[in-house]
């Protein structure tokens, strides 16, 4: 997966802000803080984690069925491995 490695200090960053968000909500709840401060740093989470997965499914696609992809019947098991993918992930 070259573009992981290629862009690998970016998606690290992105894990990491991911992190501390929800170091943040661990945070929030042991304090007992406000439900509407929770439920804002869950949505800002939910848009981190989208970020990321979009970043990985753009190289992916782009690397790996792209022009210079494999032969046809590799790019149809990868399509089909990345239509699951993107099915478990919008349930």
């Amino acid at each position: 997966m070259a573009h992981t490695i290629q862009d690998k200090g970016k998606l690290l960053a992105r894990i990491r802000r991911i992190q501390g968000q929800a170091a943040g909500i661990e945070k929030a709840l042991e304090n007992e803080a406000d439900c509407m401060a929770v439920l804002q740093q869950i949505a800002a989470i939910r848009g981190a984690v989208s970020g990321l997965m979009n970043e990985v499914m753009e190289g992916h696609l782009r690397d790996h069925l792209g022009p210079d992809a494999e032969d046809a019947a590799q790019r149809e098991k990868d399509i089909d491995k990345i239509v699951g993918i993107l099915r478990s992930y919008l349930k």
